[in-house]
């Protein structure tokens, strides 16, 4: 859906209460979003920022438990606004429970953007 640019494809994947979280975002960036009306606000702007193309290396670690997963993947793309590649590599701790998203922990890599050009799709102004 990511790849589609369907980002309410996306965000209809989660519960209303669905938490995401970026334990290591930099400063000024969200570390913790609460509910579905979150998450779609946060998002509704990335395709505008970042042009994904593929996400190679995808590799799922089941967990003890049945309704989490960990998942190693890299998203490869380019930068809109700039047109330089994109290639970010993120592990991510998702929990699902009747069929939605309530849990997703997103471990990406801030050291692959430098903060003072870090790509904010949270931003509308562009």
């Amino acid at each position: 859906m990511l790849l589609d640019k369907d980002i309410p494809a996306w965000v209809g994947l989660w519960d209303e209460q669905g938490v995401l979280e970026f334990p290591f975002a930099p400063d000024g960036w969200p570390k913790r979003l609460e509910g579905k009306a979150a998450v779609a606000d946060y998002m509704r702007h990335y395709p505008d920022h970042i042009d994904l193309h593929e996400f190679p290396d995808v590799k799922i670690h089941r967990t003890d438990d049945p309704g989490t997963i960990v998942v190693e993947m890299r998203g490869i793309g380019r930068v809109v606004e700039s047109g330089k590649p994109f290639d970010m590599t993120y592990i991510a701790v998702v929990t699902v429970s009747g069929g939605l998203i309530t849990y997703y922990r997103d471990y990406w890599n801030p050291l692959a953007v430098s903060q003072g050009s870090a790509i904010d799709f949270t931003r509308s102004d562009r």
